[in-house]
């Protein structure tokens, strides 16, 4: 668990919004993408989102 939270600060992710999110979407995702939850690829992803919703706001 140390070394999760020590990875999601190293890459500027709240450790506890990205547990969240992976544990409520981890059963239902495909084993292809599974490297999303990784938090530097899930905080890509979270920007993006952000940025999307931004622009059509």
């Amino acid at each position: 668990m140390l070394t999760m939270i020590t990875t999601c600060r190293l890459n500027d992710v709240d450790p506890k919004a990205w547990l969240a999110d992976v544990l409520a979407r981890i059963a239902d995702l495909p084993t292809s993408r599974l490297r999303e939850l990784l938090p530097w690829e899930w905080k890509l992803l979270h920007e993006a989102g952000k940025s999307a919703n931004q622009q059509a706001a």
